[in-house]
């Protein structure tokens, strides 16, 4: 296999938007003489529609992206998922916490000075449940990675950013527990949660650079931590700038008036989309990144 291995990874629950053209633009740019693909992330079964994935294979194909096809989906790779999780479970890393949001943010009403109350996992857990056996799971409880076992196994962590102030990044055990805490790896509504998932597909197919917004730039110490406990691979990552309306605020899909396929009635060419998200070709290396040695 040669040459770059990327992806692009919507969720079909909304339009694309120009964020999605810069992500899917610049996975493809780096992919170069390699290999560009294409992934539903599909775990929010409530939430994705069929329309709106025939809607983002549309808008990829008028960008003028190809991909190999039949493309993965993530509704389809239950029995995968649970496999990682089983590994996990047999090391004594998961446990179920059945812990509600509001729960949580009482518990960190009071935190300690100078600590964060949210990090790349949402709300950092305080970890009431920690400990808790999975033979006392109830069926509305969460599943959590023990994050202070999973360290003392792995270390430190690192990985190659190539994109914002580029080089090998490096996070150690105390400030992950304190930024991070212990994230969700599956929730009772969907199965898999998306740090699980996006850690085994990426594994699954081999990719080489993930690219994504700088938004998810914490949430790749998860990944990473996830990578060296399931013996997978860590990619090199690229986390480019978000792109933002008038006000700065990053576009959502709830932004409908700057959809692809609105910008496409109005008339708006490719050319056009891709100078509106930012996206240039020169901000591609020639020189293709590595994963990173552990």
């Amino acid at each position: 296999m040669s040459g770059p291995r990327t992806r692009f990874a919507p969720s079909p629950s909304g339009p694309l938007h120009l964020g999605h053209a810069l992500a899917a633009l610049t996975a493809a740019s780096l992919a170069r003489d390699g290999s560009f693909l294409v992934r539903i992330e599909d775990l929010d079964r409530s939430r994705c529609r069929p329309e709106y994935e025939a809607a983002i294979f549309a808008d990829l194909a008028w960008l003028g992206l190809d991909w190999p096809r039949p493309v993965m989906r993530q509704s389809e790779r239950g029995a995968t998922y649970a496999e990682a999780l089983d590994r996990l479970a047999r090391r004594g890393l998961i446990y179920p916490c059945r812990c509600s949001r509001g729960d949580i943010r009482a518990a960190l009403s009071a935190p300690q000075e100078g600590s964060p109350l949210s990090g790349p996992d949402g709300l950092i857990y305080p970890g009431t449940c920690r400990g808790r056996p999975l033979s006392k799971a109830g069926s509305n409880d969460a599943l959590r990675l023990d994050a202070a076992r999973a360290l003392a196994l792995t270390g430190p962590l690192n990985f190659n950013e190539c994109c914002h102030e580029p080089g090998i990044k490096h996070m150690n055990e105390a400030d992950f527990l304190r930024f991070i805490g212990d994230p969700v790896l599956a929730r009772p509504s969907l199965g898999a949660a998306y740090h699980l998932a996006v850690v085994v597909d990426d594994a699954a197919q081999d990719i080489t650079i993930v690219s994504r917004g700088s938004d998810l730039f914490d949430a790749t110490w998860i990944h990473v931590l996830i990578q060296r406990l399931l013996d997978l691979p860590t990619p090199a990552y690229w986390h480019h700038p978000l792109v933002r309306d008038a006000e700065g605020r990053r576009l959502a899909k709830r932004d409908d008036a700057r959809s692809l396929e609105e910008l496409r009635r109005a008339g708006w060419t490719p050319a056009q989309v891709a100078q509106a998200a930012g996206f240039s070709g020169d901000m591609i290396s020639t020189s293709a990144p590595s994963r990173t040695a552990v």
